[in-house]
């Protein structure tokens, strides 16, 4: 695999071309953008959006890049494809990677095949960010027959994954219901029940993450009373265990995107929020619904640990960071 690096915004029919500013990726569409820090190295992992025409989504493999600045980003090109779980057939949406017991350990939602219809989660592991990553159960972490109180097919999606101060990972996710459960220290299974904490106006793409005292569960949320495209909501907890309390909307939509999917990291002492939207061109295709972009931005805390709102722009983290 041949690792290209080059600095960000180089790509042509692309302005301005200021190291770090949005979108981050300007050769490829990508989507649902899933950060990992490990040691100096920052590894995004996100879809590769690849529809045609007016095709709504048709993704079929994930990507990683990886920087030591927030400027110049590394491409690992392809790292797995949604059908090399043998037991799934298509769709790879959107994942999450997390590092443990010396592995990286690969979380994404897939369509199943037949034996188990609906979208389902599956897990892969490698001994290194950047893979290869292999199947790592044989079969799926969870299915949508695992979670029979849901509303849809398509509810058993976007995982996110943490480990907290005490060594144990959890895993929620979810598309209209969130769920969370315990992992065994085997990554591979569910230790104990699937709980349900959905907070208002959930759609999908929860993110797990903590800071200080607090726990943050933050997601696409979608008022579907007043609005037709998602924004970024969260609610904070004292525990993983909840009781979980909304605290509002963090961003509006995503530029000509009625998706948005959140991704948080804390890097060389710097938060960021990881998005993205369909402002996007390259060549003759425009951004739509299947031809996202990621994008980044500063993430604030105000001194009772609320988020302080995001407001996503081209300059994206090019801007000085606000005070």
């Amino acid at each position: 695999m041949i690792a290209l690096t080059c600095p960000v915004g180089t790509a042509a029919q692309q302005a301005p071309d200021a190291p770090q500013a949005n979108p981050l990726i300007r050769d490829k569409f990508t989507a649902d953008p899933a950060p990992l820090v490990v040691g100096d190295r920052l590894y995004l992992y996100v879809g590769h959006d690849e529809a045609q025409r007016d095709e709504m989504f048709n993704m079929r493999e994930w990507l990683v890049y990886s920087t030591t600045d927030m400027k110049r980003w590394t491409d690992h090109g392809p790292i797995l494809k949604a059908t090399d779980f043998k037991w799934a057939k298509k769709d790879a949406w959107a994942s999450q990677a997390i590092q443990k017991n010396g592995k990286f350990w690969f979380y994404a939602a897939v369509e199943h095949d037949d034996t188990h219809p609906g979208k389902a989660i599956a897990v892969a592991v490698s001994d290194t960010p950047t893979g290869p990553f292999v199947d790592a159960k044989g079969a799926a972490l969870i299915t949508n027959q695992m979670t029979p109180k849901g509303t849809h097919s398509w509810e058993d999606i976007d995982p996110t994954v943490f480990t907290d101060e005490d060594g144990t990972t959890w895993i929620a996710w979810g598309n209209r219901q969130c769920y969370i459960a315990k992992l065994k220290p085997n990554m591979i299974e569910i230790d104990g029940p699937i709980t349900e904490i959905t907070p208002p106006h959930f759609e999908e793409g929860p993110w797990l993450h903590k800071r200080g005292p607090l726990y943050y569960l933050t997601y696409a949320s979608l008022d579907r009373s007043k609005h037709r495209d998602e924004k970024i909501s969260y609610a904070t907890a004292p525990s993983i265990r909840g009781p979980w309390t909304w605290r509002g909307e963090l961003t509006g939509s995503g530029k000509y995107s009625f998706t948005i999917h959140p991704g948080i990291a804390r890097f060389k002492g710097d938060w960021y929020l990881f998005l993205h939207n369909a402002a996007l061109t390259i060549g003759d295709q425009n951004g739509s619904i299947g031809r996202r972009a990621v994008t980044v931005e500063h993430l604030q805390y105000n001194a009772d640990g609320t988020l302080k709102p995001v407001v996503q722009t081209d300059a994206g983290i090019s801007a000085p960071r606000p005070r």
